[in-house]
Order: structure tokens, then sequence, then C-alpha cells
């Protein structure tokens, strides 16, 4: 059965899908925020109307007919069904607004992403595979100002311009990253994760670190954006395993 005929005004139903699995995953990993954060997706060329989760509803309940439609050039976005709230509009309004690379954007408040970013030196040094993903690929936020409005997220997007550093560790706040698809984004969400709580783990041993040379983390961090095709099949997976349970995130 075709969905999309039955759903004659859900346009880019394949990327609600996609969208909508990632956020039942982020909250299986308990990588959400209460009815807090949000992803959003680019559905039209200079990134500036994008789909979003619907005000304060549940990661764990979101499915893909319920995303909604953003207009970042136009504020009459917020007086409609669902519309995204002040925070949400600041962050990811801006973000579209001045930065037409990210494609995808995926901010949350996961344990060990903020935890890193409470710390005085919030960058990640290249200590594994995983934390080598991310060598010279994030910029640190050493600039939080309180919650994200339209001030906020415009000076937050400024320091996503370079298209090669696609993680926001936001000092004292959280993580913001980007991508080129949902896949893409999810994928490098979840490996940022996991290299935080690696970092954070190994700095509770209090024992000195064994880190990487500039040389090899930048090899390693190459060879792992060329890597062919994990992303996607990262999420096809996931997507397999919630529709073997049943799950109504594609509806």
């Amino acid at each position: 059965m075709n969905v999309t005929n039955l759903r004659p005004n859900m346009d880019h139903w394949q990327e609600r899908v996609d969208l909508a699995a990632a956020f039942r995953w982020t909250a299986r990993l308990n990588m959400h925020e209460a009815v807090a954060n949000h992803f959003s997706l680019s559905i039209n060329d200079d990134g500036t109307r994008f789909l979003m989760n619907p005000n304060q509803m549940h990661f764990a309940r979101i499915r893909a007919s319920d995303l909604i439609v953003v207009d970042a050039n136009d504020p009459e976005t917020l007086e409609g069904p669902n519309a995204p709230d002040p925070t949400a509009w600041g962050l990811h309004g801006g973000l579209h607004r001045h930065c037409a690379h990210a494609r995808c954007a995926m901010h949350v408040h996961s344990i060990h992403a903020t935890v890193l970013a409470s710390l005085a030196d919030s960058r990640l040094p290249p200590i594994d595979q995983n934390c080598a993903t991310f060598y010279n690929r994030h910029v640190v936020d050493e600039g939080y100002g309180g919650l994200a409005f339209e001030d906020e997220g415009a000076r937050c997007a400024r320091l996503l311009t370079d298209p090669k550093k696609k993680v926001l560790i936001m000092g004292n706040h959280g993580v913001m990253v980007i991508g080129d698809s949902v896949a893409d984004t999810f994928n490098r969400l979840y490996y940022f994760e996991r290299a935080a709580e690696t970092y954070i783990r190994a700095l509770q041993t209090g024992r000195p670190l064994r880190v990487l040379s500039d040389a090899v983390a930048e090899k390693t961090a190459q060879e792992l954006d060329d890597y062919p095709g994990q992303a996607d099949r990262h999420l096809s997976e996931l997507k397999a395993i919630l529709d073997a349970e049943g799950s109504d995130y594609a509806q």
C-alpha cells in the first residue's frame, strides 16, 4: 500500500519516516530530555523550510505524520498548530537560516555530551577511534547566554559555518549535530555520545590518557569520513528493528 497516497498533505514521506525513527531510537537510548530537544530536516534548496517535531511531544511517541513544517523566514509559523516553542524556533530556525549546508540538525542534552560541555575544557581529545572521528571536526561554544531564543540561535549558527565541523559542543548546555541527511546526522550523534562517554569514563580513572598523535587522529577521522554506507545501514537496521516490533513510527 502506498502510504503517501493515503496522506496527500504528507510530502517528503520517506524523510518523515527516517526522522521519526531517529526520534524513537534517541528516546530508547535515553538521549532525550523529557519533552524538550528538537530534530529538524531541511526540505527546500536553501534549507529554510524544514520538518520538526511538534511542540512538546515525547520522542518515544513521534510518528512520521506528526512532524510539522517550519519556515525559518516566516514568523507566522509560530502561530500554527503544534508550532515550535520559542527556543526551537530560535535555535533551529537560526541554524537553517544561516547554514544552508546543515540539512539536518539534532540537538540533545544527552548525559555524556552535556558532561563534556560542562567541563572548563570541553574539547574532545582523540583517545580512541570513536573520539578520533571528531578530531578537528567539532567546535566548542564558550559563550552560553541563556535559553536559545533568536539571538542565541543566530550566535550558535555562526559557529557552524565551517562545513568540516559538524558538531557544536554547546558549553553549559548540550550538543548540536548537523549533517547531510537523517542517517548521516543520527549516526554522528550516536557516535559523538559514545565518544564523550569513553572520554568521561577515562577521566574518571584518574590515570594518564593515551592520546593519539595529530597525524594519526586526522588520518583516522578522514578514513571514517570516507567509510562507505555505514550511516545509511545503521538507520536502516534501526528501522528494521522498529518494524519487527510493530512500532507505529512510520504512520
